[in-house]
């Protein structure tokens, strides 16, 4: 193992790790937006609009993240619009992860008792507002577990960025292989890089998630009253 070059060259992982945490975090957010709308379309049974969000999600699981990224990038020139790497790189990460959030809302959505609709609705209770105040905190604090298993995996999913010439960390480590040759090396920095992003954002959801459980929030037995 060579050291000198650990050390010469973490810099340039430090560079791709930001760069990397920089395009989860809008991609992410932006699919947290997407889902949430989506899973809105479906709550609400809105004929035409509910086919479309099936049929987008059912596209987005059942085709690689790669493949979205190469239509992206190489695809839309052909029809005159041409994104940069980091715009094609946080669509298809919204894109993907659009459909995974929408199904981890669905789940949550579906874990809240009908008699909490049916309370605010004798409270005169608006159906956006029984949404919003009482069926969608309880759906979200469900959910929590869901939606921290998708984060990783869209934060893990970011290592096929290279192949839209982002300089992500698969970018650079691919990059020092290909010119010094050191396998070893280039790929224990991968590896550390990749742990000090996920670690960190593994223990926070855990503690989220211990959060929310004594909030009684997330409990579907105390939410029903069981």
């Amino acid at each position: 193992m060579d050291f000198e070059f650990i050390r010469t060259n973490a810099p340039l992982y430090v560079h791709a790790a930001l760069l990397t945490l920089r395009i989860s975090f809008f991609g992410i957010a932006w699919s947290m937006v997407v889902g949430l709308i989506c899973s809105m379309v479906k709550q609400f049974h809105i004929p035409l609009l509910k086919g479309v969000v099936n049929g987008y999600i059912e596209i987005s699981r059942n085709t690689p993240l790669l493949i979205q990224l190469f239509f992206l990038y190489f695809g839309l020139p052909k029809l005159g619009i041409v994104l940069s790497s980091e715009i094609c790189a946080i669509t298809g990460l919204g894109f993907l992860g659009g459909s995974y959030m929408a199904e981890a809302f669905r789940s949550g959505l579906e874990q809240v008792p009908k008699i909490q609709s049916d309370s605010g609705f004798s409270l005169g209770l608006t159906k956006g507002q029984i949404f919003q105040f009482i069926i969608l905190p309880q759906a979200v604090a469900t959910s929590i577990p869901v939606f921290c298993a998708n984060i990783i995996f869209l934060v893990k999913e970011t290592s096929v960025f290279s192949a839209v010439a982002l300089a992500d960390l698969m970018f650079v480590a691919k990059d020092l292989i290909g010119i010094y040759y050191k396998t070893d090396e280039a790929l224990f920095l991968l590896v550390v890089a990749y742990l000090i992003i996920l670690l960190p954002i593994s223990l926070l959801c855990t503690w989220i998630e211990r959060r929310v459980r004594y909030g009684t929030f997330g409990d579907s037995n105390l939410i029903s009253g069981k």
